[in-house]
């Protein structure tokens, strides 16, 4: 372009840098910026919104009141909500209220999303009176809450329980002409359905149609995992059914939970099945969905195939986990295997994955079981050694099992005496 003679405008810059900044290039883009002749806001907001979506606050910061500025360029509302988002994400909501402040100070009026930025902001913090503060303050100004907004409050509302305020809240939109999306509408049943209104929260399934919001992966799935908690399969597959004939695919999240489901009432065949129809349809399989597979296996004592399907596990390139090692080292103790789950447990060790409080609780529980008190006690010591600190669980195992074996052990004596 140079060399045909052609000079870059500030849209040719703000396009370089805006690429730039999308590929972390924030520096490069910087001093690109240095390069422009004239620059305005714009090219400011890209470089500093580049900064801040880095996690470099200080050095966005630095751009406005070190070269910004300097340059004769007035930071605009943009420029402020930038690095209000950035306070936010960061958790420093007070420096981003003071921030709020100096932008009016300078002239600027905060706007829609500035409120509705810190709003977000206090929700994610579970600041719910600081968030209806800024939002009366919102309100004094004559600016109204945007969908975007609702959802903010609606969401903190459900996951604190509040879901009749919730449900106020989403009648308050209608009324000022904000239509509820499917955000809104999943915000509120994930709230019914973690207070136990499953009625409930099935009504406002079926409204979400009623107001023409078609319902997504997520809207499924929380019902789903909700029937699901509640052993309530046959309920969990009618939403499976009602997903597919509506369009919405099965996701790895909805398989997870059915194979946990079955497996949980003891159905690993099933679970196994959805496990092989996951993998047909080509979709991410993660130690998620093979640890539920094992653990399941090993609580209906087919301990074996639990091993056998580890073994497809790792040929599938996957890494086995401690919570992998977990349910096949209580599935072998429970199956009487004590030997096997010890050299599984040196095993892991040499793969580099380190047991847990689980991995020596389950070991010391069992070998206590066993009376087998000394190994137990050894465990223990080799634990502490290797860097495990024991827990109340441990201490309570190793105590309430020498009480045990010493009222054995007196009533024997005793009973020999006699």
């Amino acid at each position: 372009m140079l060399l045909r003679g052609f000079s870059p405008d500030n849209i040719t810059y703000g396009f370089l840098m805006h690429g730039l900044c999308r590929m972390g290039k924030v520096d490069e883009a910087r001093a690109l910026l240095i390069k422009v002749p004239a620059p305005n806001v714009v090219l400011f907001n890209t470089l500093i919104n580049g900064y801040v979506t880095s996690g470099q606050f200080d050095e966005a910061r630095a751009v406005i009141y070190n070269f910004m500025l300097q340059s004769g360029c007035v930071p605009d509302v943009f420029t402020f909500n930038i690095l209000v988002r950035g306070l936010c994400k960061k958790g420093c909501l007070t420096s981003a209220c003071d921030l709020v402040n100096e932008m009016v100070a300078r002239g600027c009026e905060p706007n829609v999303v500035t409120y509705t930025t810190l709003i977000d902001g206090f929700c994610k913090q579970n600041q719910l009176e600081e968030a209806g503060d800024v939002l009366n303050e919102m309100s004094a100004k004559g600016l109204s809450l945007n969908t975007v907004g609702y959802n903010c409050l609606i969401c903190a509302l459900c996951k604190n329980e509040k879901v009749d305020e919730a449900l106020d809240m989403i009648g308050e939109m209608s009324q000022k002409g904000c239509q509820p999306d499917v955000f809104t509408f999943n915000s509120v049943i994930f709230g019914l359905c973690k207070v136990n209104k499953m009625e409930e929260a099935l009504g406002v399934y079926r409204d979400m149609f009623l107001e023409g919001v078609i319902a997504n992966t997520v809207t499924y799935n929380t019902l789903i995992h909700a029937f699901l908690r509640r052993d309530a399969i046959q309920e969990a597959l009618k939403l499976v059914n009602e997903m597919l004939f509506r369009g919405c695919p099965l996701d790895a999240i909805t398989y997870n939970g059915l194979i946990s489901g079955f497996c949980k009432v003891g159905a690993v065949e099933k679970g196994l099945g959805l496990f092989e129809e996951m993998m047909s349809k080509g979709l991410n399989i993660n130690n998620i969905s093979c640890n539920i597979l094992i653990n399941g296996l090993c609580k209906v004592g087919k301990v074996h195939n639990a091993l056998d399907f580890l073994r497809d596990m790792i040929h599938r390139g996957l890494t086995p986990d401690i919570v992998t090692y977990n349910s096949l080292i209580n599935g072998l103790c429970k199956m009487g295997h004590l030997r096997e789950a010890l050299n599984l447990f040196d095993r892991l060790q040499i793969e580099g994955v380190h047991p847990d409080a689980i991995t020596y609780n389950t070991l010391i529980s069992w070998h206590c079981k066993e009376g087998m008190f000394d190994n137990a006690c050894l465990l223990l010591h080799k634990g502490v050694d290797n860097g495990f600190i024991p827990n109340n669980t441990t201490w309570y195992l190793l105590v309430t099992n020498f009480v045990k074996a010493s009222a054995k052990e007196s009533q024997i004596f005793s009973s020999m005496q006699f």
